[in-house]
């Protein structure tokens, strides 16, 4: 009987190692767990830092664009001040040659008065009235 008890009492101690080495192996497998969980949140932390890097180049990129894109427009816009006042000089030139037609004009006919040649004069104006609506007529359609 007592021996059979020691046995039985050894069979118990045993049990119990093998019920502790079971915990222990259980929770080295808690802490391994716990180790790949915190190796994973790493993991997530660093590629969400090279995503708000990625985000931080493109909006850099975005901005040199928008600056490229303002200087084009600056440059258009000095485009179209120097055609502007191209435009104004070309105006003032035809204003200038109108002008300088008007004056020949009444010279010429101070010196039809001069001759006295009445009905001529009046011919000839018919004619050069007749030309400048034509040159009007010209001088519109080019402008459309």
């Amino acid at each position: 009987m007592p021996k059979e008890s020691r046995r039985e009492r050894e069979r118990e101690r045993e049990r119990e190692r093998e019920r502790e080495r079971e915990r222990e192996r259980e929770r080295e497998r808690d802490r391994e767990r716990e180790r790949e969980r915190e190796r994973e949140r790493e993991r997530r932390e660093r590629e969400r830092e090279r995503e708000r890097e990625r985000e931080r180049e493109r909006e850099i990129e975005r901005e040199t664009e928008r600056g490229r894109e303002r200087e084009r427009e600056r440059e258009r816009e000095r485009e179209r001040e120097r055609e502007r006042g191209e435009e104004r000089e070309r105006e003032r030139e035809r204003e200038r040659e109108r002008e300088r037609g008007e004056r020949e004009r009444e010279r010429e006919r101070e010196r039809e008065r001069e001759r006295g040649g009445e009905r001529e004069r009046e011919r000839r104006e018919r004619r050069e009235r007749e030309r400048e609506r034509r040159e009007r007529e010209r001088e519109r359609e080019r402008e459309r």
